[in-house]
């Protein structure tokens, strides 16, 4: 392996930089140069401008501590440091718009875990054991941006993670109707039990934004690309309710579905088990070995038990049954800040690395 590639982290203060931080340390590929974060961090080092708010269970690693926070806003200073970014940004969606477009028009590929850029129609949305192939769109992306390698890649909403990859394993059924439950840890409203002490036993049965969008995102990644952008894909039709529960990591999911074509259950769990993708092919380094497990004890997937399955990485299933009005219904799990948010947003940088679409400059 040549030298590691030099990576830049946009918001890397907050709790989603600073999983990139934690997921980054002793990356084979990647190596955390640059950080930048508001202009009121910019010219403190790492560990000075976190504080006492380093939010991982881990310690923050020694390598970042003392890099010197840039401002965010300076684009062409934090760009000309680095082959490429991640940007966990707390901005506006407007705001954050601008931002990842300049930094893509600076040379300097985008890779965001934010939700400003998902319906960019030439932007790829993508998990990358679904919809590799989608990453194809970049190159009319590039088009538009008058850029040579620079642009804009994102993975899609936490929510979804836990049912879409099963929805993707069953594709050979054609499931057409979906209602699911969300049951959300507060880690995806950047928060710990300290910062927000009054979500302690308690339940909020309201998410800003987060119905639509996990209604509407799996359609864009199971869709196609026709005329240089991403058309969405028309089924399954999806229905959900995301409600926010006192667990610090992990969203859950309760999801009936209806399929064209009949299973059987040892059918279903067998396609879940050996459903794999390019990731797993290729071995990326931050690939789960086995995508999807599935658990046969009635009491899980649990959170305290299974959320941390392959590194954060994995989907965990159970309770698969048939149901009295829907054909099917089952219980997922994933990890709601590593799959669903700096791991994700990693494993597709792997992934254009891999496609060769990211590459020292």
């Amino acid at each position: 392996m040549s030298e590691k590639l030099k990576v830049g982290i946009l918001g890397g203060t907050g709790m989603v930089g600073q999983r990139f931080v934690s997921l980054l340390e002793n990356h084979p590929w990647f190596e955390v140069t640059t950080i930048a974060a508001s202009p009121r961090s910019a010219g403190k080092t790492y560990e000075e401008a976190v504080g006492g708010r380093w939010k991982m269970d881990t310690p923050m690693p020694a390598s970042v501590k003392q890099i010197v926070v840039k401002n965010v806003n300076e684009v062409e200073e934090v760009a000309s440091s680095v082959d490429f970014v991640f940007s966990a940004v707390d901005m506006t969606k407007e705001e954050i718009k601008r931002i990842e477009e300049a930094y893509a028009k600076a040379e300097t590929p985008v890779v965001s875990n934010n939700s400003a850029h998902r319906w960019t129609p030439d932007v790829p949305m993508v998990i990358p054991e679904i919809n590799p192939e989608h990453m194809e769109v970049i190159r009319f992306q590039k088009e538009r941006l008058g850029t040579k390698r620079g642009f804009i890649a994102v993975k899609p909403n936490c929510s979804i993670q836990s049912y879409a990859p099963v929805l993707s394993a069953w594709k050979e059924f054609e499931p057409y109707e979906v209602v699911a439950t969300t049951y959300q840890a507060i880690s995806g409203a950047g928060k710990t039990f300290a910062d927000w002490p009054e979500m302690e036993g308690n339940v909020i049965p309201y998410i800003g934004g987060e119905e639509e969008k996990s209604e509407k995102e799996p359609l864009r990644i199971w869709g196609e690309i026709k005329d240089g952008v991403i058309v969405p894909a028309e089924s399954p039709v999806i229905t959900c309710q995301c409600i926010r529960v006192p667990v610090l990591n992990g969203h859950t999911a309760a999801v009936f579905v209806k399929m064209r074509k009949k299973a059987t259950k040892e059918q279903l769990i067998e396609a879940l088990r050996k459903f794999n993708g390019v990731p797993q092919q290729l071995a990326l380094p931050s690939a789960p070995k086995q995508f999807i497990q599935y658990l046969e004890e009635d009491s899980r997937p649990q959170v305290s038990l299974d959320v941390d399955y392959e590194r954060g990485m994995g989907v965990s299933v159970g309770r698969l049954r048939e149901d009295t009005v829907y054909d099917w219904k089952f219980v997922g799990l994933s990890h709601n800040t590593v799959r669903g948010a700096a791991g994700g947003a990693v494993l597709c940088a792997e992934l254009l690395k891999a496609q060769g679409q990211i590459a020292a400059k």
